[in-house]
């Protein structure tokens, strides 16, 4: 097979330039093209399902800014919110109209949350939640699960080693490893793993956090049995549930995962979505436990540019269209468009494939007749695979994620002929690797 991976002269010279002033010519790792090889194309705009990079050239885009822009690039009414505020101004650091419209958003929208705090990304979020976790219950030990991502927060930047239930060791150079000895890791999709921790410990857990839908390392869409267990555990324990919905929140429907699967957690995580392509995130609970948050209780929290009036604007006229359009509902139906096409499309390649799919998210699982459930039976060929068809797609003007393991967003902005495009273009490039690449990006 053979696929052009070269980008424009002018993003070439640019990210040579970001090399030298940004580690890694990002602000972001992921960005950098290390997983998949060659140079990145830097952007210039972007518009509805499109991005254009500065050498003028076009890319259908189905990762959205990571998942936040459900509407899509540019969408008018998130400008003109953003435009509208910026004029009134940019800061405050002080209670705004926009952020308590926001917070009436949220709360009438996910169950179980009578308040929320604003903060200004899903690390933060999380991190805020799990020292409120603490504080709310007493206790110290946090459970997260393999395979499950929860921002760059230093106790929860952990892998997991053998065994059911391991200690969290750091996954990165600068987290102390007394940051994550109160932190356990264990394995998706295992009963028995999770009964265990809880009978040896479960009088110590502060709380259990988990994408009840994980979508950092694959789309491994969870048993709805597994999750009630979870609930029914840490209720029975005392121990606090913590869904993190940072990507799931507000995309999988307004009431999220929490809606989909008819699970209440204790605390939830926003961000993405509610940002409406701004930096923002949120954690959000119950009255008696958001009111231990300072100033109000114990634990301290706190944010100068948190519920930044200009954020909040695009985040709530996010909110207000798709309510207003029936929005979920049309995602859905192009999620299902989109597995239609795509399933036919793999149904060509030369290994073995399925995709996973919920809502506007989804993902493609090589080497697997069905989508696997857990991050440790992901087929080790699948990144050298993926650099192949990734490439492949991008020389054709289709933009996936620059990494096997992320997933990809359908938005209100994508049109049945863009996902017959995202198809026949996935088709096309199936094609060109029979039979696939050995091993290795070239």
């Amino acid at each position: 097979m053979s696929t052009s991976r070269s980008v424009g002269p002018n993003s070439e010279a640019w990210f040579a330039k970001a090399r030298e002033r940004l580690p890694g010519g990002v602000s972001s790792p992921v960005r950098a093209f290390g997983a998949v090889g060659g140079t990145p194309p830097v952007i210039r705009s972007g518009q509805g399902a499109y991005v254009t990079d500065i050498d003028g050239v076009s890319y259908l885009d189905f990762v959205g800014s990571w998942g936040p822009l459900i509407l899509g690039h540019a969408q008018p009414q998130v400008i003109n919110a953003i435009m509208d505020a910026a004029r009134r101004g940019t800061s405050f650091g002080a209670p705004s109209q926009v952020e308590i419209e926001l917070a009436d958003e949220v709360i009438g929208s996910y169950p179980g949350i009578e308040q929320v705090r604003f903060v200004s990304s899903g690390t933060e979020a999380v991190m805020s939640a799990i020292r409120l976790a603490r504080g709310a219950t007493g206790r110290d030990l946090i459970v997260k699960f393999s395979g499950c991502y929860h921002g760059h927060m230093d106790a929860l930047l952990v892998a997991a080693g053998s065994g059911l239930a391991t200690f969290g060791t750091p996954s990165s150079a600068g987290v102390p490893k007394g940051y994550t000895d109160l932190t356990r890791v264990l394995p998706l999709d295992d009963d028995e793993a999770l009964a265990q921790l809880f009978a040896e410990d479960g009088e110590r857990i502060a709380a259990v956090i988990i994408e009840p839908v994980p979508a950092n390392n694959g789309l491994l869409l969870q048993r709805p049995e597994f999750l009630k267990l979870l609930r029914e555990l840490t209720t029975q324990h005392g121990a606090l549930l913590i869904f993190d919905e940072v990507i799931s929140g507000f995309r999988l429907g307004p009431g999220g995962a929490a809606e989909h699967y008819g699970i209440t957690p204790d605390l939830a995580t926003f961000g993405k979505v509610i940002g409406g392509g701004m930096p923002v995130g949120a954690f959000a609970g119950p009255r008696e436990i958001m009111g231990r948050l300072a100033p109000q209780g114990d634990v301290y929290q706190a944010g100068t540019l948190s519920g930044n009036p200009v954020a909040m604007a695009a985040g709530l006229a996010t909110l207000q269209f798709l309510k207003a359009n029936d929005g979920w509902n049309q995602l859905e139906a192009r999620g299902q468009y989109l597995e239609q096409l795509v399933t036919d499309s793999l149904s060509t390649s030369p290994v073995p494939a399925s995709l996973a799919r919920l809502g506007s998210m989804f993902w493609i699982a090589w080497y697997a007749d069905t989508p696997p459930r857990t991050a440790e039976a992901i087929a080790e060929q699948t990144a050298p695979l993926y650099a192949h068809v990734f490439h492949g797609l991008l020389a054709r003007g289709v933009a996936l994620a620059p990494s096997a393991y992320e997933i990809g967003f359908v938005s209100l902005a994508h049109t049945h002929e863009d996902i017959e495009q995202l198809a026949a273009t996935l088709t096309s490039v199936l094609t060109d690797l029979n039979p696939p690449p050995a091993s290795g990006v070239n």
